[in-house]
């Protein structure tokens, strides 16, 4: 059956075309990881990080990540650099004369990008979170040296419970300027103030100091000073307090939906930042075939340039793409852009102009 379907001519084209990928990939990979080792061997040397964490850690973490994020980019200059060699040599002609259509010399490529989407597509679901939670934790731990705390932080804890809290020191687990307050509706019935609040994680509960409260009733209103301190079970945990901007990249499918909607109803404005991360595990992978008909479209005509002409439009289209998909996260995350749209964007717009390539693509 696969050989009914899978010709001499299809089969060369898959070998050149993983075998270009594989090699690519394996060059970024390489390169990536000589530039990273010089640019953060210091903070290895100062922090006396073992060698084991470094390798089975950090770079077992890295490693997928970086595949992960370029192999549609890479997968792009793959299939231009192959494709317009094979132009070159005039390898595509004598196909294209011989009766077949150029949809049936796409068969080869389609093949190989679908291959390319399914690991990228389970790898980013199940595999990539696991080793970027190894990256991740890395990094918060020895390189990034940035203060990671938030401050003035809203929270609604549940439909009538709403808390703020002016600034967190992850370190000691304490917050100060503590403000806790109950609706019923849009009526305030109690509110608590203190100047200090900890968190104790063995007994997993929060610790109120120097605290007051106020009871509303109408028009009639009571403060009582309650003092030194007391325990209390409050919907929150340290880590709602301290912000790394990859720490949603670590996150399983999983723990982002439960996350979302906890985050929906708390209203702290991440849930944008988590929405884009989830949505984009499902459609990135479809760039695969994006870029793939692109590439082929741009690199199958013979050009005078050659092989450096169509590399050097490859490596343009990589950069565009690159920015389209920052413009579409910002506008996601800043503008109000809902974000099942945003993640689409860099895919429909080059999808477009595959479409318009492909129709001026030599048949």
């Amino acid at each position: 059956m696969f050989n009914r379907f899978v010709k001499t001519y299809d089969r060369y084209i898959i070998r050149k075309y993983l075998g270009t990928f594989v090699f690519t990939i394996a060059i970024f990979v390489v390169v990536i990881v000589v530039f990273d080792i010089s640019e953060k061997l210091d903070n290895f040397l100062k922090n006396n990080v073992t060698l084991n964490d470094i390798i089975f850690q950090y770079y077992a973490g890295c490693i997928p990540f970086y595949i992960d994020m370029l192999s549609p980019l890479i997968n792009f200059l793959a299939v231009i650099f192959f494709t317009a060699k094979m132009a070159n040599q005039t390898e595509i002609v004598p196909f294209l004369c011989g009766g077949a259509s150029f949809n049936r010399f796409l068969r080869p490529y389609f093949i190989c990008a679908t291959l390319i989407f399914t690991v990228s597509f389970f790898a980013d679901i199940f595999l990539i979170p696991y080793t970027n939670k190894l990256k991740t934790t890395f990094e918060n731990k020895y390189i990034v040296i940035e203060d990671p705390t938030k401050s003035d932080v809203h929270i609604q804890l549940d439909k009538h419970t709403f808390v703020y809290m002016q600034t967190f020191d992850p370190n000691i687990h304490t917050g100060y300027q503590f403000v806790l307050e109950k609706f019923n509706g849009d009526e305030l019935k109690e509110k608590l103030t203190a100047n200090r609040i900890t968190y104790d994680s063995l007994k997993n509960r929060w610790t109120i100091h120097d605290y007051a409260v106020r009871y509303v009733n109408g028009l009639r209103e009571k403060m009582v000073w309650q003092g030194a301190s007391k325990d209390t079970v409050l919907d929150m945990r340290p880590a709602d307090f301290v912000l790394h901007d990859n720490i949603y990249t670590a996150m399983s499918t999983a723990e982002l939906n439960n996350n979302i909607k906890k985050e929906t109803i708390r209203g702290t404005g991440v849930v944008n930042n988590m929405l884009f991360e989830k949505y984009k595990r499902f459609v990135y992978p479809l760039a695969s075939y994006v870029l793939t008909l692109i590439g082929v479209a741009l690199s199958s005509r013979k050009v005078r340039g050659g092989v450096g002409l169509s590399l050097g439009i490859g490596f343009f289209l990589c950069f565009a793409y690159i920015v389209v998909e920052q413009f579409a996260f910002v506008f996601s995350v800043k503008g109000g852009l809902p974000p099942i749209i945003a993640v689409f964007i860099p895919n429909l717009v080059f999808g477009f102009l595959g479409y318009y390539l492909l129709r001026k693509a030599p048949k």
